[in-house]
């Protein structure tokens, strides 16, 4: 059994892991494709950001092996993936910061508060890994007890 939890541990690490670098470096242009072109260079903290990011996601996703009965956290390591594209992505690229500030705006005002998205991104995704641990460590590696009134009746079934 130990065995198992620690084989999809790995499986899920790696495949959320895999997810953050794909799903966030190949859009935003930080790993160089021919789908999408960046007119900038991507700074050298856009690439340290998105491994840093991937570390966490390998770590967080790793907790979804655990069979806990804790809350996933979707919803904070989706919005740190997004965080994280506006963190990282090209200035000029960014459709809605071209519509408010323009070109010249988005490259005087805009790029350089991006890394604050990716700091914000990575305190969230960090948010994210401690409630899962903390709770798994709370709840253990088992599903609570149901209790009997709560428990389906056998015509239920």
């Amino acid at each position: 059994m130990r065995r198992a939890i620690v084989w999809k541990s790995v499986v899920y690490g790696a495949g959320m892991g895999l997810a953050v670098l794909l799903l966030v470096g190949i859009p935003s242009g930080v790993i160089p494709n021919p789908f999408f072109v960046r007119p900038l260079d991507a700074r050298a903290t856009d690439f340290v950001f998105l491994g840093a990011m991937a570390a966490l996601a390998v770590a967080l996703g790793a907790t979804y092996g655990v069979p806990a009965a804790c809350p996933p956290q979707d919803g904070k390591a989706l919005g740190s993936g997004l965080l994280l594209f506006v963190g990282i992505g090209c200035p000029v690229c960014n459709k809605v910061v071209l519509l408010l500030v323009g070109a010249t705006g988005a490259v005087t005002y805009f790029e350089p508060i991006q890394p604050l998205f990716s700091l914000a991104a990575f305190a969230l995704m960090a948010v994210a890994l401690a409630l899962r641990l903390r709770d798994i460590r709370r709840f253990g590696t088992t599903a609570p007890a149901v209790p009997a009134s709560a428990a389906p009746t056998p015509t239920e079934q």
